[in-house]
């Protein structure tokens, strides 16, 4: 391997994971790992994303869609797992990326994950705020979810939430992983009640036709920035259903899945991470998907595809209000509340450790990566990172980026997937405690996959990542390049973080 690609080798990975000041505590296990995985997943976006893509993409098809978008991130996971497995310390994509294809890649990788984590943490975090607001109003309590500020709109929940989680991971990440882990088995309890009431008004007529035919797109969705890359780029003109619409659909419901790659950054604080990481990652994937189809099922079930098209911003409290019964929407409103809960803890976390692998490496100020020595957690970047996500959510308004959370975390996967054949090729005997199958065909395909995923994403969408890259590529040419440690060593006429 050419020297000039700056490649990190595991050996170095794992060496720096031992720092004394930069190392973090491993108290993580299976159980700790899957519930992770289910607290991430499961949000707000189990009640609506579902009936948004059903309702205006791909009807009773959206089954389809979930298990297309759960069937790409199984085998982009298994990708992940077996890298885990291989080095097990922080950074996830990353730090995978920096030992297979080099730094720059490795940066454009990292950066992605910091979009990918900053623009969820802040736009869940900002819908945390929205929905407390609406589950007060249920119960009769009306406390408006903005309040005006010197003339500027304060969204205060945000900053509730995001402060709470932000003390909690300070404290320790196996003290949080517990409080979120009781929270995710109520909002799982939730789910499942939500299913199963639901399961007794669905009729059979309302699955046809199961794929319904396209048509020419209504309203906005006929804009050429709304429409997805690759029908911009066809010449195609902008239409819904069909089967486009379920692919478009597919790349909608995958924002479904995203934190399952944010899991694998808690790698370095997993007790016997080789087997415990891939263990809980795909029991999380497993629950999440069963949770999903069933949820898709019920939606399309209830009620037409066509009447949920007519309702402004479908949700599964839609359906239920659209069978009559509207006492649902106070449960599933608490649900989504408290869904949305452990889905910013654990993005807040996967935040931090990303720069704080970044900052090890030297890649951002080294500020960032010395560790409380009591509690062995990235105390001045979590606090960082939580007041940035508290601003962005409080204040801005940051919903309208999360098209970016989807191509951020995309575009991690397809460098992942790659990053397996060349790890197989340049480093066969390193010990993995798993290994993904049938490589390097599964490896690729999850590769392909993720990277069509990517093209039914929008135009909009697109050129906003592309700015967001432009700003990487300056700041690690003028900053990063410069300062890495690997980088110096080379220099320095150092052999050992290179390979």
């Amino acid at each position: 391997m050419a020297p000039q690609l700056r490649i990190k080798s595991i050996e170095a990975s794992l060496a720096d994971s031992e720092e004394k000041g930069r190392s973090l505590k491993r108290s993580l296990r299976t159980f700790d790992i899957a519930a992770m995985g289910i607290a991430v997943a499961v949000g707000a976006g189990i009640f609506s994303v579902g009936a948004n893509a059903a309702a205006n993409f791909a009807g009773p098809g959206v089954v389809i869609s979930f298990l297309l978008a759960a069937v790409t991130c199984g085998l982009a996971i298994m990708c992940y797992a077996e890298f885990a497995s291989t080095i097990p310390v922080a950074g996830s994509a990353y730090t995978f990326t920096y030992a297979t294809m080099g730094e720059l890649l490795a940066w454009v990788v990292g950066w992605d994950l910091v979009l990918e984590t900053l623009t969820a943490s802040a736009v869940i975090a900002k819908y945390w705020g929205i929905y407390l607001s609406t589950a007060l109003g249920v119960f009769g309590i009306d406390v408006p979810d903005t309040i005006d500020v010197a003339g500027i709109g304060f969204t205060w929940g945000p900053v509730l939430i995001v402060g709470v989680f932000t003390v909690l991971l300070v404290f320790g990440t196996r003290l949080s992983s517990r409080v979120s882990a009781v929270i995710t088995i109520i909002k799982v309890a939730i789910v499942v009640f939500v299913i199963v009431v639901g399961a007794f008004f669905v009729k059979a007529s309302n699955f046809s036709p199961f794929i319904p035919p396209a048509e020419p797109s209504k309203g906005s969705e006929g804009s050429v920035w709304t429409q997805s890359l690759v029908s911009w780029f066809t010449g195609s003109e902008p239409a819904q259903y069909g089967v486009f619409g379920l692919l478009a659909a597919a790349s909608l419901v995958f924002f479904a899945f995203i934190g399952f790659d944010v899991v694998a950054t808690s790698a370095e604080e997993t007790e016997n991470p080789q087997k415990t990481l891939p263990r809980g990652i795909f029991i999380g994937l497993g629950i999440v998907t069963l949770l999903y189809v069933g949820v898709s099922v019920v939606i399309t079930g209830m009620v037409s595809y066509q009447r949920l098209a007519d309702v402004d911003s479908p949700s599964l409290t839609s359906a239920f209000q659209l069978v009559g019964l509207p006492w649902a929407a106070g449960i599933i409103a608490v649900g989504s509340l408290i869904g949305l809960t452990t889905v910013v803890m654990v993005l807040l976390l996967g935040l931090s450790r990303i720069v704080f692998s970044m900052s090890r490496d030297g890649l951002l100020p080294r500020w960032f990566s010395k560790t409380n020595p009591k509690t062995q957690t990235p105390v001045r970047v979590q606090v960082v990172a939580g007041v940035v996500v508290a601003f962005l959510a409080g204040f801005t308004p940051v919903e309208k980026l999360e098209g970016m959370i989807n191509i951020g975390t995309l575009s991690a996967f397809v460098l992942v997937s790659v990053g397996i054949v060349v790890l197989r090729r340049t480093r066969p005997d390193a010990p993995r405690a798993f290994r993904v199958p049938w490589s390097p065909v599964v490896p690729i395909l999850s590769a392909v996959l993720c990277f069509w995923l990517m093209l039914n994403l929008e135009v909009e969408t697109w050129l906003r990542f592309v700015i967001w890259l432009v700003i990487g590529f300056a700041i690690y040419f003028g900053y990063s390049r410069r300062n890495s440690r690997v980088g110096k060593g080379l220099r320095e006429g150092e052999g050992t973080a290179i390979r």
